[in-house]
């Protein structure tokens, strides 16, 4: 039951972390996404930088539009962290528990933070691409996640799908820094102790948002180019304007891994497979410590509840027998 516990204890707590940390972010994450959709030639780009969609949206009077698709993000944020987190800590105690090791090397963590991750993407790739697609559309008509789901087949729902199975590199590489990171910072703290601990060591807030920022940057800048074409994949339909033929066909390559990496390519150049870095790192950086922070200081708090739980559950199946 222990085993269990401890895996819901660590799912239910990144979970709040990354509801809250998305909804505080979400503006920022609006302006990124939207500038990182946008495949054009340099002088025919309609956003220069990040502070182009802001300005967009300020001008016509649609401040809350950067706003648009919080709901869906937001039920996809926590269930993903949930589904991530709990995995993450499930294959970890298995993996600790069958090999008789007390610790886990790199390698075993990047195999079992990219199984987690790989059963987070397949659950909700539907609602990461109707959050990717809500946020690309014009500001002040996106449409909601029943209709944006229902007007496609549940083939265009799963698009970026084969990416995304790839990016789970990026919250292996990430996780796998903050857990070693984590293991040498509380190995001295961890020394001095007497004992036996009846719940998980925790990090400081601080520590937790300066090791969550660095695991982030390092995640981020090795896998962006794929994350870039992710965005393209998803949100190809409200990229290209008209109807002509051409334009359609390049509306189905673009929905293509190697067809948005041409198009990348050919449009603008190999310094176009990082644009947009900045505010990839800025925002998933903040993200992730903030995620990562409260991770940490609400984990101790959600054990002690969920074994105050058991004990109560226990309590009373006990009193039902005795009666």
């Amino acid at each position: 039951m222990g085993f269990d516990l401890e895996s819901v204890a660590e799912a239910t707590s990144g979970a709040i972390g990354a509801l809250v940390s998305t909804t505080i972010l979400y503006p920022l994450d609006t302006c990124k996404t939207k500038y990182q959709a946008e495949v054009r030639a340099q002088h025919q780009q309609k956003y220069r930088n990040i502070s182009d969609v802001l300005w967009e949206a300020i001008s016509t009077r649609q401040v809350l539009s950067l706003y648009q698709g919080l709901g869906t993000k937001n039920f996809q944020s926590f269930i993903s962290q949930f589904i991530y987190f709990y995995g993450y800590s499930f294959f970890k105690r298995l993996y600790l528990e069958k090999s008789g090791n007390k610790n886990m090397g790199t390698r075993a963590n990047l195999i079992v933070a990219a199984a987690a991750g790989a059963c987070t993407v397949i659950v909700t790739q539907p609602l990461d691409t109707a959050s990717s697609k809500m946020q690309t559309s014009e500001f002040g008509k996106s449409k909601g996640l029943w209709k944006m789901l229902s007007e496609g087949t549940w083939i265009e729902a799963f698009d970026g799908l084969g990416i995304s199975l790839l990016l789970t590199s990026n919250p292996s590489i990430q996780y796998t820094v903050f857990d070693q990171l984590k293991q040498r910072l509380l190995r001295g703290q961890l020394r001095k102790r007497t004992g036996t601990e009846s719940s998980p060591e925790a990090l400081s807030a601080f520590s937790a948002f300066i090791l969550g920022a660095v695991s982030k940057c390092i995640a981020s800048c090795l896998t962006y180019p794929a994350i870039r074409c992710k965005v393209m994949i998803q949100a190809a339909e409200e990229d290209e304007e008209g109807s002509n033929g051409a334009q359609s066909e390049s509306q189905k390559s673009q929905k293509t891994v190697s067809g948005a990496f041409y198009a990348i390519w050919k449009r603008e150049g190999p310094l176009g497979f990082f644009k947009g870095l900045q505010a990839q790192i800025l925002k998933t950086v903040l993200s992730s410590a903030l995620l990562l922070m409260i991770k940490e200081k609400i984990t101790k708090t959600t054990w002690v509840l969920l074994l105050a739980l058991r004990r109560y559950l226990f309590v009373n199946k006990s009193r039902l027998k005795s009666a």
